[in-house]
C-alpha cells in the first residue's frame, strides 16, 4: 500500500503487532546473548548486531529508500563514525577521494589520515558543480549538499552520472536535507550517510549516524568497519532515536517553514549580507536544489558586520540557543567563526530554525538584530 511520508515515518520499523506488547519495543541491553552450538543466529554478540539497532536500520532504510527491498543500512555512533566507515572501508593506499572544500569542518581531519594511509585526497567546491573537474581517476566521489555551513547545493544525478562513467563510488552526506528532503539513493548516489544527530532525531539529546546502501557487498565493508573500530551505538540512543522518527514530518514541515520565513525577514535587513537559503527563490541554488530537494532544511547562514556585532546578536535573542548543531526542536544559532575550521567571515551566523511559533521565532530575531545594532528592542 502507498502512503504519505508522515504516515511511513510514524510506522517505520515496527515490527509485526503481537498481543499484550508495546508498539515499540523497548531497548535491548545485551553485551552477549545465549548461544548453543553453532553461531548461526542473527544476534551474537553485542558488537555485531542488537535487535533495537535492527528496527531503527529498518526504519532508516524505509525513508531513506522507500519501497525498495534492496536497501541496507547500518547504524553507527555518530555522524563522523558514518563518514569515516564509508571513506576507510572503500579505498585504500594509490586510490583518488573527491571531497568538497566547504562540507563540514571535521572532514579535513578524515582527509589527513586519509592521506596518511597513501590515499590521494583532491577537492573543490559544491556550487557549480565543480567536483566534476575533479574526478578523473577517482575511487570515490563525497558530495555534501546542502553545504554546511555555506549552504551551496551540486546536481546530485550529474556527478553521480559522471563519476560512474569513471568507475568511481558515490556518496552523498544528507545530514542537512534528511530523507524528508532529498533521497540521495534515487539520485543515483551508493551510499546515503548523516549524522542522525541532527534534523533526523531532532531534539539534541544525543548522538548518532547512518549509512544507507543498495548493494550488500558495499554494506558489509560498512558494517565490518564498524566492528572493527567498535564505532557502535548504544541501545538506548538507538530506541531514542526510532522513537524521535515519528514526529519527522511535523518537526521538518514546521522547521522548513520557519526558516522561509526567517530568511524572508533577514532578506529586508541592512546590516545582514550574504543571506544563504536554498528555498528562496533568489538563492543561487534554488534552481538546482528545486530539482533535487522536496524541502529545504533547516538552516539559513549569514553575515553580519563583524565578530562584536555577530555576539551582540547572540546574546540578545530569547528563543534562540548559542550551540554548535542544527536540526532541533530548539532553535539555536552559533557564530560560525568561534572554531576555526570554516572559511567564513568573524561575523558569519549559522542559523537553525526551530518549531517555534514563527511570528514569535521572527519577532524574536528582529528584536535581537534592533538591540545588536543599537536601535531600541
Amino acid at each position: 500500500m502507498s502512503t504519505g511520508e508522515g504516515t511511513r515515518a510514524v510506522r517505520a520499523g515496527l515490527p509485526k503487532a503481537r498481543k499484550y506488547e508495546p508498539a515499540l519495543p523497548g531497548p535491548t541491553f545485551a553485551a552477549h546473548y545465549h548461544l548453543p552450538g553453532e553461531p548461526t543466529g542473527p544476534y551474537t554478540y553485542g558488537r555485531d548486531s542488537n535487535p533495537t539497532w535492527t528496527l531503527l536500520e529498518q526504519a532508516i532504510g524505509e525513508l531513506e529508500a522507500p519501497g525498495e527491498t534492496g536497501a541496507e543500512t547500518v547504524v553507527l555512533a555518530s555522524g563522523m563514525a558514518a563518514v569515516s566507515a564509508v571513506l576507510l572501508s572503500q579505498v585504500g593506499a594509490g586510490d583518488v577521494v573527491v571531497l568538497p572544500d566547504d562540507g563540514y569542518q571535521a572532514l579535513p581531519l578524515v582527509r589527513e589520515r586519509l592521506e596518511e594511509y597513501g590515499v590521494e585526497v583532491r577537492t573543490a567546491p559544491t556550487g557549480g558543480d565543480a567536483q566534476l573537474s575533479a574526478l578523473d581517476g577517482a575511487k570515490l566521489l563525497w558530495i555534501e549538499t546542502p553545504s554546511n555551513p555555506g549552504l551551496d547545493v551540486c546536481d546530485v544525478r550529474r556527478l553521480a552520472d559522471a563519476a560512474h562513467a569513471g568507475g568511481a563510488l558515490v556518496a552523498v552526506d544528507n545530514t542537512l536535507a534528511t530523507p524528508l528532503g532529498q533521497r540521495p539513493l534515487a539520485l543515483g548516489a551508493d551510499f546515503a550517510v548523516a549524522s542522525a544527530t541532527k534534523g533526523l532525531t531532532g531534539h539534541g539529546d544525543l548522538l548518532l549516524g547512518y549509512v544507507v546502501c543498495r548493494d550488500a557487498e558495499l554494506a558489509a565493508r560498512v558494517r565490518r568497519w564498524r566492528k572493527i573500530v567498535g564505532a557502535v551505538p548504544g541501545p538506548m540512543e538507538a530506541w531514542l532515536a526510532h522513537r524521535s522518527l515519528a514526529t519527522l514530518q511535523l518537526r521538518s514541515d514546521r522547521q522548513c517553514a520557519n526558516a522561509l520565513a526567517l530568511a524572508r525577514a533577514l532578506a529586508g535587513r541592512a546590516e545582514v549580507t550574504g543571506l544563504r537559503y536554498p528555498g528562496l527563490p533568489e538563492d543561487p541554488a534554488h534552481p538546482v536544489a528545486s530539482k533535487q530537494m522536496r524541502r529545504f532544511g533547516s538552516v539559513v547562514s549569514f553575515e553580519l558586520p563583524g565578530r562584536d556585532h555577530a555576539e551582540r546578536f547572540l546574546a540578545q535573542t530569547r528563543l534562540v540557543d548559542d550551540a554548535t548543531s542544527f536540526g532541533g526542536v530548539r532553535s539555536s544559532a552559533e557564530r560560525r567563526g568561534r572554531w576555526g575550521g570554516d572559511a567564513v567571515a568573524e561575523g558569519f551566523i549559522r542559523f537553525s530554525a526551530g518549531v517555534e511559533d514563527t511570528d514569535d521565532l521572527v519577532a524574536d530575531v528582529l528584536r535581537a538584530l534592533d538591540a545588536a545594532a543599537g536601535r531600541d528592542a
